[in-house]
């Protein structure tokens, strides 16, 4: 592939400046000599200011989402985007989360550059169990248990019942609350709907990826390895 492309596709700059890079010495082939933009590499081969390309073969990388970050490219504020390495962002296949998590939630959220990564964890056909961690204003009724698991459980204006979910009441105010299907704001109303409105929520895992196992502080991203979810 050419260098002008390789930084193009990657998103280190546009490959019109991509001669100006390659004359400072900004990018290098250990054994080669660069001479053009024109010339050619295997991506996997090529340095950036000494350091190896990011994610040739694609992107994937968890990041723990901080409370007050919005999952959008556009909204004023707080942006999840901004957490990241602004090459990312000019990635010829660009970045995007992998579902959302509102402003008021905390916690695992997938990016990716891969689209068909993106549809194989949130299509309604794959069910890929998530769980969350919250807090609720009153107690949490032990019939909430039943009604989530039965498989019959409406939400206000909806005309299909919700997936069979598991909750765990680990203390009069607290739980955790596993999903296999990603309706708009399910778990807030799921609990308000049983009389516990939730003032604390943050998605702790997907799949068998556990945010506990990552080490990440809020703010802060991991590879991870796409083939967890396969």
């Amino acid at each position: 592939m050419r260098i002008d492309a390789i930084l193009s596709r990657y998103g280190y700059c546009s490959r019109r400046e991509a001669a100006q890079w390659v004359k400072r010495g900004r990018v290098t082939v250990p054994g080669k000599s660069l001479r053009s933009p024109s010339d050619k590499a295997e991506p996997a081969e090529v340095l950036i200011d000494g350091k190896p390309v990011e994610f040739v073969n694609g992107l994937y990388v968890a990041l723990n989402k901080p409370l007050g970050c919005t999952c959008s490219h556009k909204e004023e504020g707080d942006l999840v985007y901004d957490l990241l390495p602004p090459q990312w962002l000019n990635r010829s296949n660009g970045v995007s989360t992998v579902g959302r998590l509102d402003k008021e939630t905390s916690g695992l959220l997938l990016l990716t550059d891969d689209g068909a990564f993106v549809h194989a964890l949130t299509s309604p056909k794959k069910h890929v169990p998530k769980v969350y961690a919250f807090e609720t204003l009153t107690p949490i009724p032990e019939t909430a248990v039943a009604q989530f698991a039965s498989g019959e459980f409406m939400l206000e204006n909806e005309t299909t019942p919700c997936l069979p979910a598991e909750l765990e009441i680990t203390a009069p105010c607290s739980g955790l609350l596993t999903l296999h299907e990603g309706r708009y704001h399910q778990v807030r109303r799921m609990l308000a709907a049983v009389g516990a409105p939730v003032c604390s929520l943050s998605r702790i895992a997907i799949g068998s990826l556990r945010l506990e196992d990552l080490n990440l502080a809020p703010g802060e991203w991991g590879e991870i390895d796409p083939h967890l979810f396969t």
